[in-house]
């Protein structure tokens, strides 16, 4: 096999859809650094496991040599996002955007290479558009074109109301397509149209066109929605290293092996290895520590991964937690709260029951005995709840 197919292999790990994948093919034949494109909006100031799927393929085009822009939107953030949307979503302010956009900075170089990395704002090319300008982009997309997105046409099927504003975001993502001449723009699978929209600007412009590399959507803990923090089903970069361990030990075998290809930088070889040594009786759990250790590491140093894992042995298995214990959904509705869920996971005798054995210190949530029996749940939260010594279930909440 060519270094060039070599490459290409490699570049398809994990990925959802490329368009075109002949022209990703070519270009990396062109033997030249290929500029690489992925955007973030900076709406919160904390980036989750989530987010590194994307950065994780960006690292890969920087160790095969090729030039990794990360775009902050400052500018697009202030609009807002409608991609997924049933409703105008509120932009953020500026200082908001600021703030989240310097922290932003700050996490990414937990996995890219600082010397390799351009870091760009496209507020440096969108802040000096006057409104002739904004008006002959907008010439250069239809309507009809619009309302082909799925979010769209529904919202106006529905009588929903879309904002003018709204149109703008995708013309203005696929103009810094143009600004930036990418080569490859990265996003996940649900910003396909956004991503062909810059395909298209960079041809009226008279650009090669980029190609377009989706990414799948990281499922969060529980194994159904994708990661996210209003879910309370994700796992941040920022955590603290027993957090990050211990939630990682709550996803299901199943999941274990989506997060290993998208998440982890091993060779696949191994973990086809790792696939072979459970089907013929290995421990999962044992394979799963060792993606813990290594998603720790690389957020907070070697060796912070094996101290993890050492302090979550000592607090659930050595604390007397069975291997074997139960696991349980149950439907969320609008969340339940800390006594309630105890009751319909069967852990207390009631409601009333639950409340005196949280008085008392004998209820614990992941190994951390709790006391604020407000404790409220929502849908996506999963958790090892433990009253007492004997009762124990690891709950996840839909």
């Amino acid at each position: 096999m060519t270094k060039v197919a070599e490459a290409f292999e490699q570049l398809k790990r994990g990925v959802h859809e490329i368009l075109p994948e002949e022209e990703l093919l070519a270009k990396l034949k062109e033997g030249r650094p290929l500029r690489i494109k992925a955007g973030f909006d900076p709406t919160a100031p904390d980036l989750h496991l989530g987010h590194t799927v994307l950065i994780n393929k960006l690292r890969q085009f920087q160790e095969l040599g090729h030039e990794v822009m990360f775009l902050i939107g400052d500018f697009t953030a202030m609009i807002g996002d409608p991609t997924g949307k049933s409703a105008t979503r509120p932009p953020l302010t500026r200082d908001q955007v600021i703030e989240n956009a310097q922290t932003y900075e700050q996490q990414i170089y937990k996995i890219l290479d600082p010397a390799r990395t351009l870091v760009m704002f496209n507020s440096s090319w969108l802040s000096g558009m006057s409104a002739a300008d904004m008006i002959q982009l907008a010439g250069r997309h239809t309507v009809a074109r619009m309302l082909e997105r799925d979010d769209f046409s529904k919202r106006y099927a529905n009588g929903q109301p879309i904002a003018v504003h709204e149109f703008l975001y995708p013309l203005i993502q696929g103009y810094d397509s143009v600004a930036m001449k990418a080569d490859v723009e990265l996003g996940g699978t649900d910003q396909k149209f956004n991503l062909l929209v810059g395909r298209q600007l960079q041809d009226s412009y008279g650009q090669k066109p980029q190609v377009v590399m989706m990414m799948p959507i990281l499922e969060g803990l529980d194994g159904v929605q994708k990661m996210s923090k209003s879910l309370g089903n994700y796992i941040g970069i920022h955590e603290a290293p027993d957090e990050q361990f211990g939630k990682l030990m709550s996803i299901s075998d199943d999941l274990m092996w989506r997060y290993f290809e998208l998440l982890s930088f091993r060779p696949m070889s191994e973990i086809g290895q790792f696939r072979r040594q459970v089907a013929e009786g290995a421990n999962p759990r044992d394979i799963k520590f060792l993606l813990g250790e290594e998603l720790v590491d690389r957020f907070h140093g070697a060796g912070a991964g094996a101290k993890a894992r050492d302090s979550f042995i000592a607090r659930f298995q050595k604390g007397g937690l069975p291997e074997d214990m139960e696991e349980l959904s149950l439907p969320a509705g609008a969340g339940l709260a800390l006594p309630q869920l105890l009751k319909l996971a069967a852990l207390t005798a009631s409601t009333s029951d639950a409340l005196r054995m949280i008085q008392q210190g004998a209820v614990r949530i992941d190994g951390e005995r709790v006391e604020d029996k407000n404790a409220w749940f929502k849908a996506g939260a999963s958790h090892v709840f433990q009253v007492g010594k004997r009762r124990v279930a690891r709950v996840t909440l839909i």
